[in-house]
């Protein structure tokens, strides 16, 4: 029986973005199958790659998630959602500001985002709603992740919700200037430099009486697909390449989703070792697999209800950001959330990671590493 990995390796050998993103749908379509990887002749059941643990014991959860009814009142709420100038940035945006929050959407580009401002202003926000405002952040550099921090600091004297939403899926492997693998520059370092200098503020807010301060972290089911030997000793850790590899584009994401798994549980052993303990959640999400994509490949009226039969839509895709964010069930039951992985089948289930993103030593490292890194550039 052949598994996702075997399927989608064949389409992407030559790793065009086309194919590339193929084969990532193809791996999501494949992911409710029993066998799930290919290696080498070697099929590894999904049960035993995807569950090396007892699932958590949830109770039993409603299968749809109501935004009318399952949010908190966000009035007066001040949130930030990164990259949230499409797809399901965008969406989540949205249901927030429509449940009463001011929303800063957090975007490298002042002229897409206000663009996409002006759309939610005349087709997704009513008289009533909350309000979205732009603010400028740009990822690949931490340098500028701080200097957007301080300049929200300089705007809000709040903040209830942080989503570090933005993040890239694929592309080549590149270091930056500083020596850095890019992707983990984007979809790590610097969101981990843009939250620690909010967390004075996420802090103030979370010791006012009758707070909800929520920190939310995008990952992805792909951190499981992350090769076994995992270690955080030197600054090459981070820049893991894995050339030679079928699918290393891949590799590389699940290699950056499964730090921000690391990094969300470091977080909240953090909040609740400080004393007195800060009362923030911080948790980590699966928002399913979304089509942001399939519009731009070849043919795209052929290829998109294919894909719709296991991707979901950017508008219910950011329903786990959103439940992360202000469902009522979390601020009820905050000791059940906190340093949680949430997957999206159903909405805001806790789920088990994989065994690396639970390893306490390996949080310790990573830890240790990223701010060594940050000391050598000053930042």
């Amino acid at each position: 029986m052949i598994g996702s990995d075997c399927l989608s390796a064949c389409l992407s050998v030559n790793r065009s973005p086309f194919l590339e993103s193929l084969a990532w749908a193809l791996k999501q379509v494949y992911s409710h199958h029993d066998v799930t990887m290919c290696n080498n002749s070697q099929v590894i059941s999904r049960h035993d790659r995807l569950h090396n643990s007892p699932p958590p014991d949830n109770k039993l959860m409603k299968e749809t998630f109501d935004l009318r009814h399952d949010l908190v009142d966000l009035n007066g709420k001040i949130i930030i959602v990164t990259g949230g100038n499409r797809g399901t940035g965008l969406a989540t945006v949205k249901h927030l500001a429509q449940a009463g929050a001011t929303v800063y959407m957090a975007a490298r580009n002042e002229a897409k985002a206000m663009e996409a401002i002006e759309k939610l202003n005349t087709e997704g926000l009513q008289p009533g709603n909350g309000q979205v405002k732009w603010l400028k952040l740009d990822l690949s550099d931490p340098r500028e992740a701080k200097r957007a921090a301080e300049v929200f600091l300089e705007k809000e004297k709040r903040l209830d919700v942080l989503i570090n939403n933005a993040g890239v899926l694929s592309g080549p492997f590149e270091k930056n200037t500083d020596g850095l693998s890019t992707m983990v520059v984007v979809n790590y370092i610097s969101p981990y430099v843009f939250t620690r200098t909010l967390i004075p503020l996420l802090t103030a807010t979370a010791n006012e009486v009758g707070s909800d301060v929520r920190i939310i972290n995008l990952a992805s089911i792909a951190h499981r697909f992350t090769p076994s030997i995992v270690r955080f000793s030197q600054i090459e850790d981070l820049n893991v390449e894995y050339r030679g590899r079928i699918m290393s584009g891949f590799l590389r994401y699940a290699h950056s989703k499964l730090l921000n798994i690391i990094w969300t549980r470091a977080l909240q052993k953090y909040f609740d070792a400080a004393s007195p303990p800060i009362p923030i959640v911080a948790m980590a999400i699966h928002p399913g697999g979304v089509d942001t994509f399939s519009h731009t490949w070849p043919l795209p009226w052929f290829w998109k209800p294919i894909v719709a039969l296991a991707i979901s839509d950017p508008e219910h895709g950011s329903y786990t950001s959103v439940f992360a964010a202000a469902a009522k069930v979390v601020r009820d039951e905050k000791d059940k959330y906190k340093g949680a992985y949430l997957d999206n089948k159903p909405v805001g289930k806790i789920e088990v990671p994989s065994k690396a993103a639970r390893d306490d030593e390996l949080a310790d490292d990573l830890r240790r590493l990223t701010e060594d890194l940050l000391r050598s550039l000053n930042i």
